[in-house]
């Protein structure tokens, strides 16, 4: 038994040892804000690896991606996960040939199109705190555009009938031997006047010029630079410290920055490389792994806003293959869609990532030597399936 004044230094004791942990935990968890909250809960862990089978799924995954290394030249990263459990990752190849620079987990790979996530949710963002809206036409940013009753609906969705940048501007660049930003884009095509392909919201047209407006309209309503305000509202909000757009001046950018290579060469800047939006995106397989689990948690942009951006919006031909608001989309060939996912192609990078929504697993796959297998996944898609639908994939999902 205690005495009265023993049992009080116990009780505060115990109060004290309390306060504590709970200030250290606090402390913890602020320390190790970037870290996967599923390893601090090692049985939910084993539960979920034993619910989708991962030991199995992981031999299979390793064996398929070697074969791609082997039999079909993949020079690359790759990262592929189900329900927060990373199944297989893989490096494999150089980073830059002519330095015998061999790639590492966190090396930076060009993203091109993939790139086109993220300015998508930037404007939807945008549109959130209303700042923005989907209604609101190009003439609105920018009064001297040429074209009227494009909005950014149509742009994100690729129904503006604009012409194409790259090749209309391409003799004038060269020529010149000028790097042209977002404006420079937008006031060139003010100034010529070259008529539009097609009437606004008519028929989807996948076009670069749409996201280099989109971000030139993210940079005049902000009032910062595109790097900077994904930066700020996007890279650091989610840990992803190892993103950075082609404009970045920190110095962390170029610490494990890849080349790209196409036909066995190397590529050097290009005169395209400073327009933003459509591409000019650097990344990791982690960081597109926190990318990915930030789209399914609704952690950026909110649920209605994502489903927004996963609904198919092109429907004028027959087909599964689709786009949304920035997302590519693979649909069951009517309404539903199975998959959502994004390719890129850009001076010898291509890359892919390719999620379900449904069983929650997610396919990265980032190449600095240009490879066209790299979007070859059907195999890796049936392996992560549970069986509950067949796969409709094709062998080459390539779009760019």
């Amino acid at each position: 038994m205690f005495s009265k004044s023993s049992l009080v230094k116990y009780i505060v004791a115990i109060a004290i040892c309390l306060s504590f942990a709970s200030c250290k935990t606090k402390w913890n968890t602020k320390k190790d804000k970037c870290a996967d909250t599923l390893l601090n809960y090692p049985d939910e862990v084993v539960a979920i690896k034993k619910a989708i089978n991962a030991d199995i799924k992981s031999k299979q995954i390793k064996d398929a991606i070697l074969k791609k290394v082997n039999q079909e030249g993949f020079n690359g990263n790759v990262l592929v996960a189900q329900k927060g459990i990373v199944l297989y990752e893989g490096t494999f190849g150089m980073a830059n040939f002519e330095q015998k620079d061999t790639l590492r987990q966190n090396s930076k790979f060009q993203l091109a199109s993939l790139s086109k996530t993220f300015t998508s949710v930037a404007v939807l963002k945008l549109c959130e705190q209303g700042k923005i809206g989907l209604e609101n036409t190009v003439q609105d940013h920018f009064p001297d555009f040429p074209y009227q009753g494009v909005t950014i609906r149509s742009l994100l969705s690729h129904r503006s009938g604009l012409p194409h940048y790259e090749y209309l501007m391409d003799d004038f660049v060269r020529k010149q031997k000028i790097y042209p930003n977002n404006l420079d884009v937008i006031k060139w095509f003010s100034k010529q006047k070259i008529a539009a392909h097609n009437f606004p919201d008519r028929f989807f047209g996948y076009n670069n010029l749409n996201f280099c407006i989109l971000a030139a309209i993210v940079e005049k309503t902000t009032k910062q630079p595109f790097d900077i305000y994904l930066r700020k509202n996007i890279f650091e909000p989610l840990c992803m410290n190892d993103t950075f757009v082609i404009s970045s001046t920190d110095s962390a950018f170029n610490v494990l920055k890849t080349t790209g290579y196409q036909n066995g060469k190397p590529f050097n800047k290009d005169f395209y490389d400073t327009v933003l939006g459509d591409k000019g995106v650097y990344s990791t397989t982690q960081d597109l792994f926190r990318w990915y689990k930030a789209l399914a948690s609704y952690k950026i942009i909110n649920k209605e806003s994502t489903k927004d951006a996963f609904t198919p919006r092109s429907f004028e031909r027959a087909g599964f293959r689709n786009y949304g608001l920035g997302f590519r989309l693979w649909t069951d060939g009517k309404t539903g869609v199975e998959y959502v996912y994004h390719t890129g192609w850009w001076k010898g990078y291509n890359t892919i990532m390719w999620f379900d929504p449904r069983e929650e697993f997610v396919i990265i796959i980032l190449s600095n030597k240009f490879n066209r297998t790299v979007y070859n996944i059907r195999e890796l898609v049936s392996i992560l399936q549970t069986g509950s639908k067949n796969s409709t994939v094709e062998e080459n999902i390539l779009d760019e």
